[in-house]
């Protein structure tokens, strides 16, 4: 017998192929985990539908649990409710930010979207808030490019949504 605890416990080794720096626990992506007997069944959702790396991902999770001993392995993709940045973990927004990347900004505090048309985007690197968008995509779809008008430098900022 198999529980759950111990699946969860090896995702945590399941890195995110597009930022290594985050397990896809830290991403928030996996959304149960069950057990039944020998049956383990997991379930995913995407950071946006279409998102190239699930196949990887799903991949990797198999190979982590053909790697421990567990071959009946099923996984499958929700993709309501729509995964938001709000899943990811406290120490997940951390590990980007170490990286380079600056994490997502906590949803904005307003009535109306149009109030602001660019977010203020803390520089990961020196921490200034003088910034400016260069492109909405950045190195994935999920992230956008910004400039640090103090440092000078450029980096990913992975989008709120």
């Amino acid at each position: 017998m198999v529980s759950d605890a111990e699946i969860w416990k090896l995702l945590e080794d399941v890195k995110d192929p597009e930022v290594p720096v985050l397990s896809i626990l830290d991403l928030g992506i996996v959304r149960a985990v069950t057990t039944e007997g020998e049956q383990i069944k997991i379930t995913i959702t995407p950071t946006y539908s279409g998102c190239p790396a699930m196949d990887v991902i799903s991949m990797d999770i198999r190979l982590k649990l053909i790697e421990k001993g567990y071959r009946n392995v099923a996984i499958q993709q929700q993709l309501s409710p729509a995964w938001t940045t709000d899943w990811m973990t406290t120490e997940g927004k951390a590990k980007l930010k170490a990286f380079g990347i600056a994490p997502p900004n906590p949803k904005q505090q307003v009535c109306a979207d149009d109030l602001f048309s660019e977010e203020a985007i803390e520089c990961p690197r020196c921490h200034s808030y003088h910034t400016e968008l260069i492109s909405q995509f950045a190195s994935t779809a999920c992230k956008a490019m910004y400039r640090c008008l103090d440092c000078k430098e450029a980096f990913d900022y992975f989008k709120c949504h």
